[in-house]
């Protein structure tokens, strides 16, 4: 069964968390029309490998102009306008950059088989099949739902006997009082026992007028109770979720439950309001003194309203928080010209609400002169700055509002340059406000909510610098208005920015940091410092003697990782952050020609080598080699695995040779990297240069040498490298403008294995 068509299939809670994950980067329409082709592609693959993105790509909008044909045929002219925009903006976002769109993609159809994990992870505990952890949880679940459902135990039918005997002693005390004008028609003995059953019937009415009062307040007792325990403890953790999910933490849960709770909380303040107009009613047809209405009326009207504004203002939430299409992995990193996105949400589903709440959104509202700090730059916000909240923004008729275009514009005023100030562009911290009222009969509450802090960036360079400030601000602190947090930053704890570090890689990734990778991430950063992290050791400070911060260092490998080797750390292959130390501890039993991936620590762009062990000679310790690293630029040339494949080393007699055996620790090289070769090896064939079939060339491949066997480099009498005629006979067999675009020569003086040339060997040359 399509996985697009099973989603469909799932409750409205989990179609909710389905339509979270498509905005205007790539629309759900486009998701929805090619959902069978979409999960026919290999998005993972293209989001490694540009070529292949490209093509994709491109055939992605060849599909959406078959589809506006067919709406052409269909003389659907609404859809035709709809896919001819979708396109544009597929190609305005990323016709320079497809790998983003792949990487959007990819992440899309990977976040959808996670819903569909938890809709079945749902129903196998809906049958009893629950773990004791998810066990409290529901438990707690249902408490509250009890809970909720206890206050919609409405007093609707005490009313209405209370109206009943109200006209019933009415119509009595009336008939009586026109019995005594009658004359002789009543004796005194029986008008006695009328006003007796009367007096009876009076003590039963204000008996049961008190009854009606007490239940009204036991009803907002419960529902005050029910409401705390929703803003303060629910709402709260929600809100602390949603935080956790913005920096890559596991996503937040779905906001039905919590609507739901909201909702009936809502309805049951709503019944008491008009409970208490019939009970005005019935105190103006008739009172006297003292009537428990009249005592307590005001007091529980006033009560009543508090709770319903109380529940209605915290129930206006930031659903979606701002984020820029183009980078949706990097919400609350706003640059500016550039179009973002953010929905709001009211948790009180109430039909009669429905286009009565006009939103606007203000920025830096409560930012003023007085308190703002010195340089702090200030923006203008471009685009429809008020749109009016409704159903039909979502999926489950809940009220709400996205707003799809706007832009930031920084105001050029006289005198405020950033750099006069204590923080630097990336530490300042801007916030959006939305503002709305809601007006009912007797009733005015002024509603308004605050985005989690946001960094505005000029340049898309400033995108990792801010992106560190967003995790730092959300790790440490739960209150969106402490726009100042940089100006003091508090230090962070290892346990849990060690925790942050791994989201960072299992968000745009399958796989998180494991215990010894962190391990040797808390050695680099902390070194002999305790387990708490300043920011500026994080951030700003260059570690130990490189001239780059540790974050960067970490942002650059991930690129690196999202860019060319996604499916090698995916698969486990990349053993990555691994001290020398370890290493050869790890390497020094294995078998001769096992080698593990690691990080290079000394590229700030980010950068991949491979260390291998020699078999050691008698009496003497086993050998340890490094290639010099591999960036961005050698693996946008020849894919990893390739590199990998091909790695030569110059043998006796200038005999190329791979030193590359076993991935650590003891998989055979062809069984981890095998599926991602370009292309199979084929046995060399005799060359034929008067085949009708031969084209007069020799095959050739990019391979990477290192120019002397690193057995040789043992001693310094037999350093063999490859002479200036043997890389010269070797290079004639391409273009040199060819070895100029892909060969790297390079070279570093006594580092054992390095990589001096790379070059271009016939196929099947070993």
């Amino acid at each position: 069964m399509a996985q697009w068509y099973q989603l469909q299939q799932l409750d409205s809670k989990f179609l909710e968390q389905v339509h979270q994950l498509y905005d205007d980067s790539f629309p759900m329409e486009i998701r929805q029309y090619l959902a069978q082709w979409l999960e026919n592609q290999d998005w993972e693959h293209a989001a490694n490998n540009v070529s292949f993105a490209t093509v994709l790509f491109h055939d992605l909008l060849s599909q959406l102009d078959d589809q506006f044909s067919r709406f052409l045929i269909e003389n659907n002219f609404l859809l035709q306008h709809n896919i001819r925009k979708s396109k544009r903006n597929l190609q305005d976002n990323f016709q320079e950059d497809p790998i983003q769109m792949a990487m959007i993609i990819c992440s899309c159809l990977k976040e959808e088989r996670k819903i569909l994990s938890s809709a079945r992870l749902s129903n196998q505990m809906e049958v009893g099949s629950i773990q004791n952890t998810v066990i409290g949880m529901l438990d707690k679940q249902k408490e509250l739902d009890a809970e909720v459902k206890g206050v919609k135990n409405h007093v609707i039918q005490d009313i209405k006997t209370l109206e009943d005997m109200q006209d019933e002693y009415d119509f009595k005390c009336k008939t009586l009082q026109n019995r005594e004008h009658e004359s002789n028609s009543t004796s005194q003995e029986e008008y006695k026992k009328e006003q007796m059953h009367l007096n009876k019937m009076f003590l039963s009415l204000d008996l049961k007028r008190k009854e009606v009062v007490n239940k009204i307040v036991q009803l907002l007792n419960a529902t005050e109770h029910t409401q705390t325990a929703l803003i303060n403890e629910e709402l709260v953790e929600w809100k602390r979720r949603q935080q956790t999910a913005c920096i890559g933490g596991p996503p937040n849960a779905c906001l039905d439950q919590l609507q739901n709770w909201f909702t009936i909380v809502a309805e049951s303040l709503q019944q008491v309001r008009q409970q208490l107009k019939k009970l005005e009613e019935l105190e103006q047809k008739f009172t006297y003194d003292p009537d428990p209405i009249t005592k307590n009326k005001q007091v529980l009207q006033d009560r009543t309203h508090s709770l319903f504004k109380q529940l209605i203002q915290s129930s206006f939430v930031v659903e979606r928080q701002p984020c820029m299409p183009t980078h949706p992995q990097r919400p609350l990193v706003l640059k500016t010209g550039v179009q973002f996105t953010v929905k709001l949400r009211l948790l009180v589903k109430l039909q009669e609400l429905n286009y009565n709440l006009k939103v606007k959104v203000l920025f830096d509202k409560d930012v003023s002169e007085k308190n703002s700090v010195k340089g702090f730059r200030k923006f203008n916000i471009l685009g429809t700055s008020t749109k009016v909240m409704n159903m039909e923004e979502s999926t489950n008729g809940s009220l709400a509002a996205e707003f799809r275009h706007l832009q930031l514009k920084e105001q050029k005023n006289a005198g405020s340059r950033t750099n006069e100030g204590p923080l630097i562009v990336t530490e300042e911290l801007h916030s959006l406000s939305f503002e709305t009222q809601l007006c009912q009969p007797g009733l005015v509450i002024d509603l308004e909510t605050t985005s989690l802090p946001i960094v505005v960036i000029s340049n898309v360079s400033q995108l990792p610098s801010g992106w560190a400030s967003i995790l730092w601000f959300n790790m440490l602190s739960t209150d969106p208005k402490n726009l100042s947090f940089f100006l003091n930053p508090p230090y962070a704890k290892w346990s849990k920015l060690s925790e942050v570090l791994s989201w960072q890689f299992s968000s745009v990734t399958k796989r998180g940091l494991n215990a010894d990778q962190l391990s040797m991430l808390g050695e680099k950063l902390l070194g002999s410092h305790d387990c708490l992290i300043p920011w500026t050791r994080f951030c700003k400070e260059n570690i130990n003697d490189k001239n780059f911060p540790f974050w960067l260092w970490i942002e650059g490998i991930l690129e690196l990782i999202k860019k060319h080797l996604l499916c090698l750390w995916n698969d486990g292959c990349i053993m990555g952050f691994i001290s020398k130390e370890k290493e050869r501890t790890l390497l020094k039993d294995q078998s001769p020609g096992t080698f593990l991936l690691r990080f290079s620590e000394s590229s700030r762009e980010g950068a991949i080598t491979f260390t291998w062990v020699e078999g050691s000679q008698i009496g003497k310790s086993p050998q340890f080699h490094s290639v010099e690293p591999y960036t961005k630029k050698e693996l946008s040339a020849v894919t990893f695995p390739d590199i990998i494949r091909n790695y030569k080393v110059m043998a006796a007699e200038n005999i190329p040779e791979n030193p590359l055996r076993f991935l650590y620790p003891d998989i055979p090289k062809d069984n981890a990297f095998g599926k991602y070769y370009s292309r199979p090896k084929e046995a060399p064939e005799p060359m034929d240069l008067d085949s009708p079939k031969g084209n007069g060339y020799i095959k050739t491949e990019l391979i990477s040498v290192s120019e002397v066997h690193p057995s040789r480099l043992q001693s310094p009498e037999n350093l063999l490298p490859m002479s200036p005629e043997e890389f010269d006979e070797v290079s004639r067999m391409v273009d040199p403008a060819e070895i100029d675009t892909y060969v790297s020569c390079r070279g570093r003086e006594g580092r054992k294995g390095r990589r001096n040339n790379a070059v271009v060997l016939p196929v099947g040359s070993e």
